[in-house]
């Protein structure tokens, strides 16, 4: 069982700034033990914040921008070029402002991609990425940090509550169909490849995510609230704000 951390921040803007910070460190000292740093990007608006902020902080460029493996925990399976794509939003919040090495940056494909608007086709493409990164025996990296959010239904990634998803036991990558949330198609991690990572970081914000943030620290059953599924190997870190917050 993972560790399990709960921090608060009194709004938004400081829980962007304060995550940005901890990312930074926390890529610059798996750079100081291994030479390289894997992270795995979430989107929506908390999630972009906290890259923002990377980029407007001084100490970003003591990251070794080459070294460092982005990933993504899922995608709306939309044109490279729509402006609600999280790799898009992740670029022009950050990506496209620091030395990354492109050939580590790993996005999953797009509704115009090469495999067409096969969904299905490439979420095993990134399963097949997932695994020559993670080298022989694995099928997952074991990544230094997954960043999600969370909605207030209990969902998390892609992976809404009694879905396909959250029963899939066997694949890292899945297809997602007829989410409740729009776009109605989409590609997301699960909930196996999730708990590969070192540290899980759950960060979000606002009253409408209180109760699911409560349930999922009381242990939750996943199936009804995937969040509560989502851990890291060696850590969870819930990231909040005072109102998302479990009252006390």
């Amino acid at each position: 069982m993972s560790d399990t951390d709960v921090v608060v921040h009194a709004d938004p803007d400081l829980l962007a700034a304060a995550c940005a910070a901890r990312l930074i460190t926390a890529v610059l000292d798996a750079q100081a033990q291994r030479g390289t740093a894997s992270v795995v990007l979430t989107g929506g608006g908390t999630g972009i914040a906290v890259l923002e902020q990377v980029r407007q902080s001084p100490a970003r460029d003591a990251i070794d921008w080459s070294r460092v493996d982005l990933y993504w925990g899922d995608e709306r399976f939309l044109a490279a070029d729509d402006d609600e794509r999280n790799e898009k939003q992740a670029r022009q919040a950050l990506l496209d402002h620091v030395p990354v090495d492109p050939a580590r940056v790993h996005p999953m494909a797009p509704a115009d991609g090469p495999f067409g608007d096969d969904p299905e086709a490439a979420a095993a493409d990134y399963a097949r990425v997932l695994a020559e990164a993670a080298g022989p025996g694995r099928e997952v990296p074991a990544f230094d940090v997954l960043l999600l959010g969370l909605g207030g239904e209990g969902h998390t990634a892609s992976i809404f509550p009694d879905s396909p998803a959250v029963h899939e036991q066997e694949r890292s990558v899945v297809a997602v169909h007829d989410s409740p949330k729009p776009p109605p198609t989409r590609i997301s991690l699960t909930l196996p490849a999730i708990r590969q990572a070192v540290e899980v970081w759950l960060v979000t914000t606002g009253e409408a995510k209180a109760e699911a943030v409560a349930l999922a620290l009381a242990g939750a059953d996943e199936v009804r609230l995937p969040v509560a599924g989502a851990r890291g190997s060696l850590r969870t870190r819930w990231l909040l704000d005072r109102a998302a917050a479990p009252r006390r």
